[in-house]
């Protein structure tokens, strides 16, 4: 080791050095996007929030829908910059972390804010002529305001990748390692959170539309406390006769069959009519033929107590895809 030091390559300090530039580096991209980042918040809060406020173009409660904490999140990156413009990582990171809360905050009220902003757009004319000149201001460049407001979730996924990248890069002997690495786990909860939380909504608004084209008792409340996982179109391959189509929605608990509407039907064209339910819990599944891989699809066989499904897909990739989702809508019914 000393003669490996004595002519000057000393694996420990080569690994310090290498450490040394990651730090530098992140550190570096940390501060500059910081700066952006906080520049377009100042754009929102300035010629958006604070306008919309003194005006009155939109109500207390509308303007609050659609910008949630947007302004306190903007003071917290106001708070934050200093510290990193004067170097200090670890401190600066560390006093950040109270204002994580208001990420989630934001989050939770994302699919109310772009709902709110789709409505006003199409009813409030005056709000939709303010969006207009506002968006038009050289300091906005091509950005608009739907273009911008995500941006707060975007950065909680740069903060998470850059902390911990700066928090690995930093020796553990450094004074800011402890302030860093705990900063580090604490904004990944967050974005676990976040995550969490998107994902559901998402999931709703998939069991929104779902329960639009569904019509029939039994799609009554179906919505509710499930996830979905998939839909599309399978033949239903009876004992005798031709296959006949038929559209599948897969939950994570319950596969419907359901049927179009005819298209002339007067009420509910392009609905379908629910005709079965069939819970997961209660499902064998097995893959007739299709398993070669070739292009011709394939029959899977779905065995419940009292019946027996065996569908069709003539696609073997979305043979596999229905098979993989199956298999996992039964999977999570038995843990």
């Amino acid at each position: 080791m000393e003669r490996s030091c004595a002519s000057g390559r000393c694996p420990v300090q080569e690994q310090r050095a290498r450490w040394e530039r990651k730090r530098a580096c992140t550190a570096r991209e940390l501060l500059e996007t910081e700066r952006r980042y906080q520049e377009q918040l100042g754009l929102v809060a300035t010629y958006f929030v604070g306008i919309l406020r003194a005006t009155g173009t939109l109500r207390p409660a509308e303007r609050q829908a659609l910008f949630g904490p947007w302004e306190l999140i903007y003071g917290a990156s106001q708070e934050l910059l200093p510290y990193l413009e004067g170097g200090h990582w670890g401190q600066g990171l560390e006093s950040f972390c109270p204002h994580l809360e208001l990420y989630t905050q934001f989050a939770a009220n994302a699919e109310r804010s772009r709902t709110t902003l789709q409505e006003q757009l199409k009813k409030n004319k005056r709000f939709r002529r303010f969006v207009r000149l506002q968006e038009g201001r050289p300091e906005f460049g091509s950005l608009h305001l739907q273009d911008l407001l995500p941006l707060p979730l975007q950065r909680l996924q740069q903060y998470e990748n850059l902390v911990m990248a700066l928090a690995e890069n930093t020796g553990p002997n450094s004074s800011d390692h402890q302030q860093l690495t705990r900063a580090a786990r604490l904004i990944s909860e967050t974005a676990q959170r976040v995550h969490s939380i998107g994902q559901k909504q998402k999931n709703d608004q998939h069991l929104r539309r779902v329960q639009g084209l569904l019509s029939g008792r039994q799609a009554k409340g179906l919505a509710s406390g499930r996830w979905f996982l998939r839909q599309g179109w399978l033949l239903v391959v009876p004992p005798h006769g031709k296959p006949r189509p038929r559209m599948f929605f897969l939950f994570s608990d319950v596969l419907l069959m359901a049927k179009p509407r005819p298209p002339l039907h007067l009420l509910q064209s392009g609905t379908f009519a629910c005709r079965a339910l069939y819970p997961m819990a209660q499902c064998q599944l097995h893959r007739v033929f299709g398993h070669s891989g070739g292009p011709c699809g394939g029959l899977l066989s779905l065995s419940f107590p009292h019946e027996k499904l065996l569908l069709m897909c003539t696609d073997q990739e979305e043979l596999l895809r229905w098979h993989h989702s199956l298999t996992l809508a039964i999977s999570s019914q038995k843990n």
